[in-house]
């Protein structure tokens, strides 16, 4: 998956600090045009440089557990971010559902997820 983002170094410190918790890294760096993140060597998320992004994305990560969740949200605010629902649980979803969400600053909402029972 790839995402719009207009400012390309503000964007990679951001998701540097954000998905830090999730144990995602930044993997690659194609120029001043991409960066990838991934774990291991695999990158499965992607930011690009655009003039103008469209918001109304939607991203989901996966925790392994609650307390990741928390440090995901806490991590993302105190990288930039902006509250868009902190974490907690989300019964309309699932019983199990435990998620925080974030704007990145393109405005784009990030999430991490956990669904595993306490």
């Amino acid at each position: 998956m790839t995402i719009g983002v207009t400012d390309l170094e503000r964007s990679k410190a951001f998701y540097d600090r954000a998905l830090e918790p999730l144990d995602i890294e930044r993997l690659y760096a194609e120029g001043q045009d991409f960066a990838g993140y991934g774990i291991g060597r695999r990158a499965f998320f992607w930011i690009g440089s655009r003039e103008r992004v469209t918001t109304g994305v939607h991203v989901a990560f996966a925790a392994p557990d609650r307390a990741t969740v928390d440090a995901f949200h806490a991590a993302a605010l105190a990288a930039g971010g902006r509250d868009n629902g902190p974490p907690g649980l989300r019964p309309q979803y699932h019983v199990d559902y435990y998620g925080a969400f974030v704007l990145d600053p393109d405005g784009h909402n990030i999430e991490a997820v956990c669904r595993a029972a306490v």
